[in-house]
């Protein structure tokens, strides 16, 4: 079994300083490069609106009832500041850290789910963040949470391609920038 902390105090903080970004995005910088690779602004709040659902779906144990694609011509802004919140509700809940759920067809513990979760919220806000110039400072509680989380789910992470190889931070690095060293960023790029 996975051993993973039930970080449900670093969910509203996660979600508030992601969604601060999504809110600030200008419309002009949905083709900039992000520090995802492949992924420009758009395709990444594109990644968010198909993920998002699906982790609350799983965290809720219930089954994805509809269609999530961004309708064309949408703003996937609003979906993705939508499908945040939403997310952010069901891991509030009392019990949602608790036992198992299905995922993509795999029974995992809930504490997984939840993990990821905050890593799309504080990875992808700082990845928006960069690619349009705009200041990420996730709260010490959920940054804490997603080094927790990603020194337990690093490794499988980086096997499947989720994260890139681990980027070597300076000793006495900020937590941020450690935890970005830890799925495959460069700190580097910002002032982190």
């Amino acid at each position: 079994m996975i051993d993973l902390p039930e970080s449900s105090a670093a969910v509203r903080p996660a979600v508030a300083a992601f969604s601060d970004v999504v809110v600030a995005l200008p419309a002009d910088a949905l083709r900039a490069s992000t520090p995802c690779e492949d992924f420009d602004v758009a395709a990444l709040l594109g990644h968010l609106c198909h993920w998002l659902p699906r982790l609350r779906a799983a965290a809720s144990g219930s089954e994805l009832a509809e269609s999530w694609a961004v309708p064309t011509g949408a703003d996937p802004r609003e979906r993705v500041l939508t499908e945040a919140s939403r997310l952010a509700a069901v891991l509030a809940e009392p019990g949602a850290w608790e036992g198992t759920r299905m995922f993509e067809q795999q029974e995992l513990p809930a504490r997984m789910i939840g993990a990821m979760a905050l890593c799309e919220f504080v990875l992808h806000g700082w990845d928006l963040a960069v690619a349009a110039g705009l200041d990420y400072r996730g709260e010490s509680v959920a940054v804490d949470a997603v080094a927790g989380a990603l020194r337990v789910l690093g490794p499988q992470g980086r096997a499947n391609r989720v994260f890139g190889p681990e980027v070597a931070v300076e000793v006495g690095a900020p937590p941020l920038a450690r935890v970005l060293g830890l799925a495959g960023r460069d700190p580097a790029v910002a002032d982190v």
